[in-house]
């Protein structure tokens, strides 16, 4: 339950900032890319194109923490 708590926060603050939400989906698409070395990036842009919804909000908790330890 605490995490569906954290990534509605997170996909809230998201919503609410676009600044916010640039930064944690540039994060999220460098971290994906990191596991795809294989594709290059016409492959990549595709796949990002179509999964991207549901990194997003896998990953939005995880990104926030990541853009709050960046801005300490």
């Amino acid at each position: 339950m605490e995490r569906d708590n954290l990534t509605h926060g997170a996909r809230t603050a998201m919503n609410h900032d676009m600044d916010i939400r640039e930064w944690c989906e540039n994060y999220l698409k460098e971290k994906e890319r990191a596991n795809h070395t294989e594709m290059n990036e016409e492959e990549f842009a595709k796949y990002w194109k179509y999964h991207r919804p549901e990194i997003m909000h896998a990953g939005a908790s995880e990104a926030m923490q990541a853009f709050k330890a960046s801005k300490k």
